[in-house]
């Protein structure tokens, strides 16, 4: 466990899509330090189950924090929908029960680990409550549409999440399992992602034809803008979510400052991948656009007991 005072913003994603996040909060907060891990190797998590989801981004967000991170952010809808509350109530209290000067015995921790004695305590962020939070603001109808993943659909997380902040607004989701392919291969400009992304958007205006305001609840989903913008009708806007995410951490740490102070100002980051370096490097030109330095790494299985 690195036990510095100061680390990195950590930023998890089951693959590729959240670098899309990463770079918007690069934009606006450029002065931090931060650490990019993609479980590229298992990645997609959107048709796994929640429990697989929770012990996946769990092992990821331990190995960050045994990284030197306080603070990570689930750049993943799919982790977010399925694994964020989880790790808030289960994992992050007991880490603090752990750390505690009173606590006379100390569990092992996922990652292999004892926390540090008295502790900084971690914090862990999603990505689906920033654009929640504003979209009342965006919306004219009161009907709202989401793209995403099946994982994130199936979970109903941004009906729950727009619910709390904006309880008059009809909420309408539809799946698009082809678009996270079709952004990784590259095929962004080919004629099958017109057929793919036209067919989706047709299927969500026809639940709902008041939709006035499309979240576009996938980190892959920004790179098919142009082909999304082409078939989406006049007068709806389409709402990407790394903007709102990378505002609402600037805001965050405004109103934190105990954990502002504890990220690292170093303008630097790092990426790590679970799965091959070279293929990491060669994918990641596609979000990027631009070459970076990998390291592979391997997630333990978390060995931390909730009882």
């Amino acid at each position: 466990m690195n036990y510095e005072l100061t680390g990195p913003i950590g930023i998890f994603d089951s693959g590729y899509g959240g670098l899309t996040i990463l770079h918007e909060i690069r934009q606006l907060l450029p002065q931090y330090d931060y650490l990019y891990l993609g479980d590229n190797a298992r990645a997609p998590y959107g048709p796994r189950s929640f429990e697989v989801v929770y012990e996946f981004t769990r092992q990821a967000v331990f190995k960050l924090f045994s990284m030197g991170c306080h603070l990570v952010i689930l750049a993943c809808n799919t982790a977010s929908a399925k694994a964020l509350r989880s790790i808030q109530q289960k994992d992050l209290p007991l880490l603090d029960h752990h750390s505690s000067p009173h606590t006379q015995e100390s569990r092992l921790l996922p990652g292999g680990f004892h926390p540090p004695f008295p502790p900084p305590s971690k914090r862990v962020l999603g990505i689906i409550r920033p654009t929640a939070e504003i979209i009342g603001q965006l919306t004219q109808s009161r009907h709202v549409g989401i793209l995403a993943t099946e994982g994130t659909i199936k979970s109903q997380s941004y009906q729950l999440e727009i619910q709390k902040f904006a309880p008059d607004i009809t909420v309408s989701g539809v799946a698009c399992p082809f678009w996270v392919p079709l952004v990784e291969y590259n095929e962004m400009d080919s004629p099958g992602a017109d057929y793919f992304v036209k067919k989706r958007i047709d299927q969500l205006l026809m639940t709902d034809s008041e939709i006035d305001t499309i979240i576009l609840g996938c980190t892959h989903y920004p790179l098919l803008l142009n082909k999304i913008l082409k078939y989406v009708p006049r007068g709806v806007k389409v709402i990407a979510q790394g903007e709102y995410v990378a505002n609402s951490l600037a805001d965050y740490l405004r109103r934190h400052p105990e954990m502002e102070q504890r990220c690292s100002k170093g303008a630097s980051c790092r990426y790590l991948t679970t799965e091959n370096a070279e293929k990491f490097k060669e994918s990641a030109l596609i979000f990027l656009h631009e070459h970076i330095d990998v390291q592979t790494v391997e997630l333990e299985q978390a060995r931390c007991s909730h009882d």
